[in-house]
């Protein structure tokens, strides 16, 4: 049986059996998995997740969607993720600000014409340059591995649970889909490099003295870099509907999902129609009510109020 080099697990079509290809980094040039998560979600419930999910609000989802032919293509795939850590280092400078008050007196007319006079605190901010060091250890955050899965679109079913991490052993694979990393270690070190920036900025502004702050500008390196190559569990569904793909997706250990769907556009503006007929019915229905209630209280006192029989 021919097989795909980017594909490490298969299902024999003949006897049904699973087989795993583990080839050396000699022969491949590509970096071993070191460590993986099993699945935890079922394919039975995961069947039962993106069911439930596609009947949320299913009055807008087209009719003609067969959510049956849609579900048989839902797939667990081992999915290659980076996992860094790093120790940052930053050396920042600010302008740090203190707030103080002062009493001011003022004047005003008040009701009856008369000009009183009141007192009120005033804020105001002092504010004197400082400069400093800060560093910090980070690591935990997964850099999608996959060109086919972009990295924006695997937040959306993040995070894993890393402390139930196992060794990476071929048989987590067997039955399952398994891909190999299409995204390199340094490019996916820039992008997690990108994102420790981010959270190093935020956490000097957290650390800064004083009540407020302007101007932080840091300067961050990066030191200590480990990396370790994950293989995660993950459903996918992708399936086109008039020529527009979308996509499901489903953490295979936690069950959390995301994803779009088709929505009937004919739907939902006669959804939009109904809701403005009904407002323009309430207004309506608000107008006579208040036109009976003027016309009543307006009536001349000596008639009665209804006739005699």
């Amino acid at each position: 049986m021919a097989t795909d080099p980017n594909q490490r697990s298969y299902v024999c079509p003949f006897c049904d059996s699973t087989y795993v290809m583990e080839f050396s980094p000699s022969q491949t040039g590509r970096q071993q998995p070191e460590f993986v998560i099993g699945f935890a979600v079922t394919p039975n419930q995961a069947q039962q997740s993106f069911q439930k999910w596609l009947r949320q609000n299913s009055w807008f989802r087209p009719g003609d969607l067969a959510a049956e032919s849609v579900a048989d293509k839902l797939k667990g795939i081992y999915l290659p993720f980076w996992s860094f850590s790093m120790l940052a280092q930053s050396q920042w400078q600010a302008q740090i600000g203190e707030h103080w008050y002062r009493t001011e007196t003022y004047t005003e007319t008040d009701a009856k014409g008369n000009v009183v006079t009141k007192t009120r605190q005033v804020q105001e901010t002092e504010w004197w340059p400082l400069t400093g060091r800060h560093h910090r250890y980070y690591s935990g955050y997964l850099v999608s591995g996959s060109k086919g899965l972009a990295q924006n679109q695997s937040l959306r079913i993040q995070p894993f649970n890393l402390p139930a991490l196992k060794r990476y052993e071929p048989y987590f694979l067997a039955g399952w889909l398994a891909e190999e990393y299409s995204v390199a270690r340094d490019e996916a070190l820039e992008i997690c490099q990108q994102e420790f920036r981010r959270q190093e900025q935020s956490n000097i502004a957290g650390f800064l003295p004083g009540d407020t702050h302007s101007g932080l500008a840091a300067q961050i390196e990066f030191s200590q870099v480990g990396s370790d190559l994950c293989l995660l569990p993950i459903y996918i569904l992708s399936y086109r509907y008039r020529d527009k793909v979308y996509r499901y997706l489903l953490n295979g250990q936690t069950g959390k999902q995301a994803g779009d769907k088709p929505l009937s556009g004919k739907r939902i503006a006669i959804a939009v129609i109904a809701i403005i007929l009904v407002l323009l019915l309430a207004a309506l229905s608000a107008m006579l009510v208040q036109s009976a209630t003027h016309k009543v209280q307006n009536r001349p006192a000596d008639l009665p109020a209804e006739a005699p029989p």
